[in-house]
């Protein structure tokens, strides 16, 4: 069953919501895996290694990285749960883009829905509209349609 993952193309949009957008991205669950099995978490940890110089070798060399992000409700204020945040570099890019993207769709109108639903104070309504099944084909954790809303603000 494929993933999906909601990545917010970091751009600028002007008065009349032009510019970068959204994407939702579905990737396979063994590439997932795979990045998650080669990981270095992104920040030292006394305890996890062995010693700072460790850590330092260790990121450097991970085709990935792991670290816990606060989610955020749709007015991007810190809720009290993380969420996984995976970046990769070098191998697992190229794994992603070739082997484990099985869709992408654009989530751009959604996102100026859902920012439309949140600047109209109808919150109820962009909840429901962010966790709806058929917006993107499965489900998208409400924060990443904060993120969302927050891309189509700016």
């Amino acid at each position: 069953m494929p993933l999906v993952v909601a990545n917010v193309v970091v751009g600028e949009f002007d008065d009349a919501g032009q510019g970068e957008g959204v994407e939702a991205d579905e990737s396979s669950r063994d590439g997932f895996e795979w990045a998650l099995r080669h990981a270095c978490l992104s920040s030292y940890v006394r305890g996890v290694h062995p010693d700072r110089a460790t850590w330092q070798r260790q990121v450097k060399q991970a085709p990935a990285r792991v670290q816990w992000d606060p989610e955020r409700d749709l007015h991007l204020r810190p809720l009290a749960y993380r969420s996984l945040q995976l970046g990769l570099c070098g191998e697992a890019v190229r794994r992603y883009a070739d082997e484990w993207t099985v869709g992408i769709s654009d989530a751009t109108p959604l996102a100026h829905e859902v920012h439309a639903l949140v600047s109209g104070s109808d919150l109820d309504a962009a909840a429901r509209l962010s966790m709806n099944r058929h917006s993107l084909g499965s489900r998208v954790s409400t924060a990443d349609h904060g993120h969302m809303a927050a891309q189509a603000r700016r």
